[in-house]
């Protein structure tokens, strides 16, 4: 393995991925190879080719090792893909994917020998928090999650509050006095069922993304709840771990907390 890593960022000049496109830059083991941006192709960015598709750029770079994405939910699935079928790993920052787009990419990945890291969220203070709620549930069987983002977000929940209802229902169902079918009134102010929790997405302005995971017991109650600042900042050390750290895997890793506990 080589000591330097060539990286591809996909959205390279978006929110997320113009903050990490600088601290590749700056990195000593990391060189950007080449950038994906549909708005910013044929261009340079830090001395790397911007290309309009990751297709186009894993091909004409062809020395990539991790692609990093950080897209959008229709096009992060092709996108994964499309770099395991060459053999790259990849660190897949983008929400929208579902659990069985998930399974897809994992068995592409163990098929190619090749390693994913993908995670809902990439700051470390959020692993932390995902990783304590992850030790509650082993613990109390009642909960409920509540995903707080900006006002023209697309998806929902976002990708945090997904990967937490998957993963915490891969520790236990949580339980239900009532099961959601009965209930009376309007069936929809229950929240969506992920991995069998009921997740409420809330849509404001002034909120960048806040997951907050409630655990009940009779006459007490846990919060575990992670707020996001206004910048990008909070991503880059917990994405760039995961670069660092994807080619020594194989196979589908979920969860920044995931390398952050081993």
């Amino acid at each position: 393995m080589s000591s330097v890593l060539n990286v591809c960022i996909a959205g390279a000049t978006g929110w997320t991925g113009s903050a990490l496109a600088a601290a590749v830059a700056d990195a000593d083991d990391l060189v950007l190879r080449c950038a994906v941006s549909r708005s910013r192709a044929g261009d340079e960015l830090y001395g790397a080719p911007v290309h309009a598709s990751v297709v186009e750029a894993l091909d004409a770079a062809g020395d990539v090792d991790v692609l990093i994405d950080y897209t959008a939910h229709d096009v992060v699935k092709a996108n994964t893909l499309a770099a395991l079928s060459r053999g790259i790993g990849v660190v897949v920052g983008t929400s929208g994917l579902t659990a069985s787009d998930y399974e897809e990419i994992g068995a592409a990945a163990e098929e190619r020998g090749a390693g994913v890291v993908a995670a809902g969220n990439f700051s470390v203070t959020a692993a932390l928090a995902q990783a304590a709620a992850l030790l509650a549930a082993r613990h109390i069987p009642h909960w409920e999650i509540v995903d707080y983002a900006s006002a023209a977000k697309v998806d929902a929940p976002s990708g945090t509050a997904r990967e937490l209802a998957d993963r915490l229902g891969l520790v236990r169902r949580p339980e239900l006095a009532r099961p959601v079918e009965e209930t009376a009134g309007e069936r929809d102010a229950r929240g969506a069922t992920i991995g069998g929790a009921q997740v409420h997405s809330v849509r404001l302005p002034s909120f960048t993304v806040s997951t907050e995971v409630v655990f009940a017991l009779p006459d007490e109650r846990l919060s575990i709840r992670h707020d996001a600042g206004s910048s990008a900042a909070p991503y880059v050390e917990g994405t760039l771990l995961a670069a660092r750290a994807v080619q020594g895997i194989r196979g589908l890793v979920r969860g920044l907390d995931t390398l952050l506990l081993n």
